[in-house]
């Protein structure tokens, strides 16, 4: 925090009686400036800032109200503290001039210790505020940082959880980066609808962005025999494999406790545990029905289905991007949420464009452009 003697205060008189008075009290103590008409002050002022100005009032050709608007419209002069000093005792115009922005107004013939007085506390206000400003930058600046270190050290979870995954997915790397444009695009296109607004706000849209690719981390769990068998799965291995879900949910569930509510691993989780439910509640693990099923898995599910229709798999080729559109559509009320298959129908032509720019073979982009 500055010292008071490093303060500048200001003199703007035409009277030079009272410029020495107010020098003799007050130079002891401050840097003194002087000017001796309203010109001469806004000019010295545009080239350095006061700490405090003593403005005199009834001054030629430019008087102390209009100095003093001048600076209180100016961003860069409009805090410095303005005491008014006048020989004028009409009250109507002590009023004016703490409307216009002063903060004091003493009278002539004033009392040399009382201004020395006022000046000091004004100052120590003033010095005061700065403090406070910086140490709010300050603490700003502190927890800009440290949330930038918080985000960072997500997407590192976040990467290394979902490499881990991928060593035990037989699906490729580019389903985890479509998907998640996949689940953005249709959060965005979402908040275009009141009901979907205050739910959907940019920071839960970025935690769901970064908590999709963790969607089927539970198949860790799954026996190696049905994660890559290359045939359809019997009644029992299917069975086995939609537990997936559920190692998935308590893996997440112990960060979740763990990190709070707010985390993002509270999305990851959702996630993971409701993106094979159905909205007619046919789905598994627990047959979830409607709005029971959370957002985050209504939205993991249909950019699922959407990928798994338009990429190659080891049992079937890509379907093009009309077929796997009209697909979706017929599952609108029975798989997928309406409201959330009306907004992807009016955006797939996004989906398309996110599939073709991550797709893993040139068979899926030929497929996805055909059409």
């Amino acid at each position: 925090m500055r010292k008071l003697s490093e303060c500048t205060v200001m003199i703007v008189d035409d009277t030079e009686t009272n410029i020495d008075i107010l020098i003799e009290t007050l130079g002891n103590d401050y840097e003194i400036a002087v000017a001796m008409d309203g010109k001469s002050a806004l000019e010295y002022v545009a080239e350095e800032l006061p700490d405090l100005i003593l403005l005199d009032i009834m001054m030629p050709e430019m008087d102390g109200y209009e100095v003093c608007q001048h600076l209180k419209k100016d961003e860069l002069t409009r805090k410095i503290p303005i005491i008014f000093v006048t020989a004028m005792n009409d009250e109507a115009e002590e009023k004016k001039g703490l409307e216009m922005g002063a903060i004091d107004y003493i009278r002539k013939p004033f009392n040399p210790s009382i201004v020395k007085s006022r000046v000091k506390n004004h100052l120590e206000l003033k010095l005061a505020k700065e403090e406070l400003e910086q140490q709010n930058v300050n603490l700003e600046k502190k927890v800009k940082e440290r949330t930038k270190e918080l985000s960072l050290t997500q997407d590192l979870t976040i990467y290394s959880l979902t490499s881990l995954a991928e060593t035990r997915d037989p699906e490729t790397g580019g389903h985890i980066h479509r998907t998640q444009n996949f689940v953005k695009a249709l959060a965005d296109k979402l908040t275009e609808i009141p009901c979907f607004k205050e739910r959907l706000t940019e920071e839960k849209i970025e935690l769901l962005y970064k908590s999709a690719p963790l969607h089927d981390i539970g198949k860790i769990g799954v026996r190696d025999n049905i994660l890559f068998k290359p045939s359809k799965l019997t009644t029992e291995e299917f069975e086995e494999m939609k537990q997936h879900t559920i190692y998935g949910y308590a893996a997440l569930k112990k960060a979740s406790d763990m990190f709070g509510e707010n985390s993002f691993f509270r999305y990851a989780q959702e996630i993971a545990y409701t993106h094979h439910e159905k909205w007619d509640g046919s789905g598994y693990p627990r047959g979830l029905k409607g709005e029971n099923i959370p957002l985050s898995g209504r939205l993991m599910a249909l950019a699922d289905v959407y990928d798994a229709l338009v990429s190659k798999r080891v049992y079937k080729p890509p379907f093009s991007h009309e077929k796997s559109v009209n697909i979706i559509l017929e599952g609108r009320g029975n798989h997928f949420d309406p409201v959330l298959v009306d907004a992807f129908y009016e955006i797939n032509e996004i989906f398309r464009k996110i599939a073709i720019n991550f797709a893993d073979f040139d068979e899926e982009r030929i497929s996805l452009r055909k059409n």
